[in-house]
């Protein structure tokens, strides 16, 4: 059984930098939250045509690394389809390093169509992406761990590739997938995640989608409890009690990795207050 940990996600769009690294200085100020996340758009994604100021994921979350000393941190999710992922593994591990050893690998296999359609980048079926996906993860365990790597995929070959410095965390940093699909994105998180990240869905689906990640468990021989199931919620400070409602039922139905999404612009004191009156109020699952 996991501790109960609470983090929270900005995602860096229509935001300044300033007030992104002021958050994340607030939220290492507070020991209730353990881990912080962006996520991995090129733009803004709340308007069909990306417009807007978005800080590219990545080397925000380097900088951030460097401002922190204590959360751990990742993208949620990355998107496997922006980034070879022999690059995409590098990326994580100096971050790994920068940071300390607090990165979690946060992966998807993309999605919005803007962006990829606007950067002349593939966005394969939906199909594909997993099939890519799973290749991907298989890389990135490898670039982690073994000394040179060759791989020969269906999407992907490497050969005699090299990564170092290695992650400071060994095997490599924890990975985290999103996505609920039951026919493909609940296999790859089966054979590859520590983490498995439930994101804006009711708590009747998310119910259902954790039966079907088990039965995936099962297929491959693997122990579901080595997963550590997260969601991710909207932080809403003007009904606190409803969010103290809906999170204490995600705990209830088995989370313990509780992301909570604050919505821009971004201002100083609401982790502080969701750390005075909504996380005191949530009991960790008996």
């Amino acid at each position: 059984m996991y501790p109960l940990r609470f983090g929270f996600k900005t995602a860096q769009q229509h935001s300044t930098w300033e007030d992104l690294l002021a958050v994340w200085l607030e939220a290492e100020s507070l020991p209730d939250f353990t881990h912080g996340w962006l996520f991995d758009h090129l733009n803004p994604i709340d308007n069909p045509d990306g417009i807007g100021d978005c800080f590219e994921g990545w080397t925000t979350l380097a900088a951030l690394a460097a401002h922190t000393k204590r959360m751990r941190l990742g993208l949620l999710t990355g998107c496997n389809t922006y980034r070879d992922p022999a690059l995409h593994a590098q990326m994580a591990a100096t971050v790994d390093v920068i940071s300390g050893g607090r990165v979690d690998f946060g992966d998807g296999a993309g999605w919005n169509e803007f962006e990829h359609r606007s950067r002349n980048i593939e966005l394969p079926t939906p199909g594909k992406r997993l099939r890519m996906l799973d290749e991907a993860m298989q890389i990135t365990k490898a670039m982690w761990t073994q000394e040179t790597v060759d791989f020969e995929g269906k999407y992907y070959q490497l050969y005699g590739a090299r990564m170092s410095p290695k992650p400071i965390q060994k095997p490599g940093p924890p990975i985290l997938i999103g996505g609920s699909g039951e026919q493909l994105t609940l296999k790859v998180v089966a054979k590859h995640a520590d983490i498995w990240n439930y994101s804006g869905g009711d708590l009747e689906t998310f119910k259902h989608k954790v039966e079907a990640l088990k039965r995936h468990c099962d297929d491959i021989g693997r122990d579901f409890a080595e997963i550590e199931l997260s969601a991710q919620r909207k932080l809403d400070l003007n009904d606190a009690d409803g969010s103290v409602r809906e999170i204490q039922a995600f705990v209830d139905a088995g989370v313990t990795h509780m992301v909570l999404y604050l919505a821009p612009p971004y201002k100083v004191g609401e982790l502080t207050e969701a750390a005075e009156h909504i996380l005191p109020k949530i009991e960790a699952r008996g």
